[in-house]
């Protein structure tokens, strides 16, 4: 009788104790993700403010520089 009770409970713990592991795993995972596309999503918004600037820049450029040969240039350009 002694051997059947201590079997079953060392298949009890195991489960419970592999249940609890996966548990965590996935709860530390979500956490993970989170942080990561947080991170992400601050990366993208500072890498959009960065392109707008360029962005400016570069109108503000094409603006002075803005000739009756600006299309051929550009034709060029694309080229």
């Amino acid at each position: 009788g002694m051997n059947n009770q201590y079997v079953r409970r060392e298949v009890f713990c195991g489960n419970t104790c592999h249940e609890l592991k996966r548990f965590w795993e996935r709860e530390i995972g979500k956490q993970t993700y989170y942080r990561q596309s947080e991170e992400y999503r601050l990366g993208k918004s500072a890498l959009k403010k960065l392109r707008e600037g360029w962005r400016q820049r570069l109108e503000a450029k094409l603006r002075l520089q803005n000739g009756p040969d600006e299309t051929k240039k550009r034709a060029n350009a694309g080229r």
